[in-house]
């Protein structure tokens, strides 16, 4: 099967079957979505009470995750997905019951919700710590990015088919679809064969499960610096720059003047921001730390331009850059997360990787929105960016000093390179010093330069030449004609550059002679050593 780089997780046939029973799975987990909100704002018409619903189903992700996770590191993963995925069925199955008959109304619709988020915060790091042995290491950044882009693709699919059911039949016929739709990830866990799974190594004794599965966790995490630093990263990037759902909507409303229409373009760009920051990760041989901090930089510094922009159409062309920014950072810390920690610890790494994310949502979204309505769409929007662009470059030194300054040492080469070259040209031009025929050479040190004297002067005297001779194993040909009678002499007035070198020893012509070129033919030199070098 020839797929190209970005494609490269799906050459494994186990994640072919789980990508596609993903994407059936999100399109009608999102069709769910747009079904809860519509359903309780036509009940209500309070849009405050909609956001209730959607607080309900995140809330057990603070208390739960951490449950999930331990559970992940310890019972076998597929007994506990097939569970989830029918617990996860028939909570849909129950939404349209209540869709159809109106038994129990919004409290029965808040207690589903709540049930639901449960069933995520148990599920959550066991999928994603089993999915993670569908792919070998090398291939696991591009299976999390093709992750990425199956959820993107799955939400504006998902919520574009449920505007147009809901709108002619009501949002019974998407929860059913839901509830429909596990049956996909079913089949797709009895689908995958066991013995292609890619397995990690051994736990450690940090881990043992009389030690405490969550305790052990944390302190696991408190020795990986590296990973903290980039979780709390994560934190701050998603916190104050990723909840665009608040600023988008203050921004239309406000000093775009783009309403609810305006709004709709700047999700649907969002969207398309998230399909094209999935394929770019996807792209990517590796996900590293420096992806980590460019990305956030970049997605700061647009944030800036964000609140300046005059109108919805240039908001838009910034918004699109800044939603696949934030794809990249969230698939390159979660392919960090994952591969820069033991196998044993994964799930507890990944649910302390969605309790960052849960938090930030839910401390980022208020400060936002309240930033927002007391000091202006714009003001916040620029405030929140200068702060990520702070946080991200203290965390960029941060993960530079934990790792032993990569990226100090990488610029210090940069920028040595070009302030060397004019120097080592100087000198070079020095040591091609024109002298006329029969000059004297006196060597101070190797590599020093040549004294050039007038035609016809005499030898340095005896204790000058004893003052500056140097060892040699053998009298080199090309060297000055004085100094060495009997050695081959330049033609006319001036000698050519290699009758005019100094003796040298072996390290003076050593192999790289051999690799310059002229600046007159581009020719490479056709000698290794000199005539005469004991190594030659």
């Amino acid at each position: 099967m020839a797929l190209g780089a970005t494609f490269a997780a799906l050459r494994h046939r186990n994640y072919r079957i789980w990508a596609a029973a993903g994407f059936v799975s999100v399109i009608g987990t999102w069709m769910q979505v747009l079904g809860v909100n519509w359903f309780v704002l036509a009940e209500t018409g309070s849009a405050t009470t909609m956001g209730f619903t959607v607080l309900l189903q995140a809330l057990p992700t603070l208390v739960l995750s951490v449950w999930g996770g331990a559970l992940a590191d310890r019972v076998p993963a597929k007994p506990l997905l097939i569970g989830a995925q029918a617990a996860h069925a028939l909570l849909a199955a129950g939404l349209a019951v209540v869709a159809v008959t109106g038994a129990g109304g919004l409290p029965a619709i808040y207690a589903i919700s709540l049930a639901t988020g449960a069933v995520s915060a148990i599920e959550g790091p066991v999928m994603g710590r089993w999915a993670s042995t569908l792919v070998d290491r090398e291939s696991l950044g591009n299976a999390l990015a093709l992750g990425s882009l199956t959820n993107s693709a799955g939400r504006i699919l998902g919520m574009s088919l449920g505007a147009v059911v809901v709108a002619a039949v009501g949002p019974a016929l998407l929860f059913a679809a839901n509830a429909a739709s596990f049956v996909a990830v079913v089949v797709a866990l009895f689908a995958v064969r066991e013995g292609e799974r890619h397995a990690g190594a051994a736990a450690p004794a940090d881990a043992a499960p009389s030690d405490g599965g969550i305790r052990a966790g944390f302190r696991y995490l408190r020795r990986q610096p590296v990973v903290l630093v980039a979780l709390a990263l994560s934190f701050v990037l998603g916190s104050l720059g990723r909840n665009y759902q608040v600023t988008m909507a203050a921004m239309s409303d406000g000093p775009l003047h783009g309403g609810v229409s305006g709004y709709g373009l700047l999700s649907t760009v969002f969207a398309v921001g998230t399909v094209l920051g999935a394929l770019f990760a996807a792209r990517r041989a590796e996900l590293g730390y420096a992806v980590l901090v460019g990305a956030g930089l970049l997605a700061s510094g647009l944030q800036i331009v964000a609140g300046l922009a005059p109108g919805t159409l240039s908001f838009a062309a910034v918004i699109l850059p800044v939603a696949a920014a934030a794809v990249i950072i969230d698939t390159t810390v979660g392919a960090r997360a994952q591969l820069d920690t033991d196998y044993a610890m994964r799930g507890r790494v990944l649910a302390a990787l969605a309790v960052t994310g849960s938090v930030s949502a839910a401390v980022g979204a208020p400060l936002l929105g309240w930033l927002a309505e007391h000091a202006g769409p714009r003001q916040t929007l620029v405030l929140a960016g200068t702060v990520t662009a702070v946080a991200t470059a203290a965390a960029g030194v941060a993960l530079d000093r934990l790792r032993e300054r990569k990226l100090a040492h990488r610029l210090t080469r940069v920028l040595a390179v070009p302030a060397a070259r004019p120097v080592r040209r100087v000198a070079a031009t020095a040591a091609r010093v024109v002298r006329p025929a029969g000059a004297g050479l006196v060597a101070a040190t190797a590599g020093a330069a040549r004294v050039v004297r007038p035609a016809g002067a005499g030898l340095v005297t005896a204790p000058a030449a004893t003052a500056v001779a140097l060892p040699r194993p053998a009298v080199l040909a090309g060297a000055s004609p004085v100094a060495h009678p009997g050695a081959r002499r330049g033609a006319g007035r001036f000698r050519s550059s290699r009758a005019a070198r100094a003796d040298q020893d072996c390290a003076g012509c050593a192999p790289h002679r051999g690799r310059r070129r002229s600046r007159w033919t581009g020719l490479r030199s056709p000698f290794a050593h000199r005539d005469g070098c004991p190594a030659a």
